[in-house]
């Protein structure tokens, strides 16, 4: 079978980014940061703090109507309205809830051509696509998260924070086989009131998806087109608002592994990072960006500055070369030693590690062979590293089946035995599509 890799070579193939002269002329503010968007006051004649004021309300404010932005002077509202320019934050139009209080969403964005397209969420059975809207991606919102940052070494870490809560769940609810619910957006009182005590927002980075990956459901939507910085942005932006989250009171942790490869959008995704950390006040030690491996990306992420970098997660998946080029292709273009060489570029912060996401395909990649082929490659990175374990999440179409719990166990065990930190990630929302791979345009109507 003969692979297109056009695609993987080219990182940003949709040109410009958040903060360039030719997005500002899709006059959506939003995913501007503050020095373009002074740039834009003083080309419209008003003094450069402007920007700073239009800054501070749409990401801390949090402010999503320019008429509402009191700051600015009456006047310029009405005339920056009448010039067609608008805040542009995604919205979301529609929640479904799973059994374990995981959240998918439907949330408004902007499309290539500048019309209001989707943010999506769904549920399996209906592959029906949202009247009017082309082209969609996913948003979920775990809270109390699924243990992927447990051992990464940094501030997000859970297992740093003394006292930290937990709630163990039984197994039939973390299987979470149970019916879905659509939810209707709760008012601000409703959030407040259903608190939580820290959670994981999974972020998309792309329409669809270009690597391929044989056990993804995204992957059957091929690559449609990388969102802007704004549309990346403005999901964290839009559930922050729903949930009432405190930016430096709640323990939120952002994981850029949803629809998309991160690093093949990588200046729109690093533009975002950017905004997140300068305007809306987050640290990047509470991000983790997941790559299947996309050499050239890792490469510019290693020389990131530490306070724009979010951690690293690579999707290893398989234990060698062979079964990693069958399930992801994207390892015949760069296998994993050549993965493994552009971490080792990546200069961590004290503590933190490596993380390596391992999807467990039940007969494919479980077996007690491949647990101690994992220990020996992790162990000759030489990196400091930590692996999560994945029990693969189905999806209609895909023929790879779940694995045993037992083997599961196993294989966290022989990992362990060989000091490796390992760590099992919960399934999150599987009742309604919203686990790991999962991601597709599946809508109820």
């Amino acid at each position: 079978m003969s692979e297109d890799f056009s695609q993987l070579v080219r990182l940003d193939p949709s040109g410009p980014v958040a903060g360039s002269r030719a997005f500002a002329q899709g006059r959506s503010l939003f995913g501007l940061d503050a020095e373009a968007l002074a740039a834009c006051m003083v080309e419209a004649g008003e003094p450069v703090w402007r920007g700073k004021q239009l800054a501070e309300a749409m990401y801390r404010q949090r402010i999503t109507e320019l008429s509402e932005i009191t700051t600015l002077p009456k006047p310029l509202r009405q005339r920056l309205a009448a010039e067609g320019w608008v805040v542009g934050q995604p919205k979301i139009v529609q929640v479904f809830q799973s059994a374990d209080g995981t959240e998918r969403y439907l949330v408004e964005g902007r499309s290539r051509d500048g019309h209001a397209g989707a943010v999506e969420t769904g549920v399996p059975g209906d592959r029906s696509i949202v009247a009017g809207v082309a082209e969609t991606v996913e948003t979920v919102w775990m809270p109390e998260g699924d243990d992927g940052e447990s051992g990464d070494g940094s501030d997000a870490d859970n297992t740093q924070i003394l006292g930290a809560p937990s709630f163990p769940r039984p197994l039939a609810e973390r299987v979470g086989d149970r019916k879905p619910q659509s939810a209707p957006i709760h008012d601000k009182e409703t959030r407040l009131e259903e608190r939580w005590h820290r959670a994981t927002l999974c972020v998309s980075s792309q329409v669809g998806c270009a690597v391929n990956c044989q056990f993804c459901l995204t992957a059957k939507l091929g690559f449609q087109r990388n969102l802007s910085a704004g549309e990346i942005a403005g999901q964290v932006l839009a559930v922050f608002e729903r949930h009432g989250v405190e930016v430096g009171r709640d323990r939120v942790n952002l994981v850029f592994m949803g629809m998309g490869e991160p690093f093949l959008n990588y200046d729109n995704f690093m533009a975002a990072v950017r905004l997140l950390v300068r305007e809306v006040g987050l640290s990047p030690q509470r991000m983790t960006v997941s790559t299947s491996g996309i050499v050239p990306g890792i490469e510019r992420f290693a020389a990131e500055p530490a306070e724009f970098r979010p951690k690293l997660a690579i999707s290893l998946n398989a234990p060698n070369d062979t079964i990693r080029g069958e399930i992801m292709p994207i390892n015949r273009k760069w296998p994993i030693g050549a993965v493994m060489d552009a971490v080792r570029q990546v200069k961590l912060r004290p503590r933190e590690r490596i993380t390596f996401e391992y999807v467990l395909l039940g007969g494919v990649t479980d077996r007690p062979e491949d647990a101690r082929e994992v220990a020996r490659l992790v162990r000759r990175t030489g990196l400091p590293a930590k692996v999560n374990l994945i029990a693969w999440n189905p999806g209609p179409g895909i023929s790879y089946t779940t694995p045993k719990p037992e083997a599961v166990e196993a294989f966290r065990c022989t990992l362990a035995d060989a000091k490796i930190p390992t760590y099992v990630r919960k399934p999150r929302g599987r009742d309604i599509y919203a686990a790991c791979g999962q991601l597709k345009r599946t809508v109820e109507g």
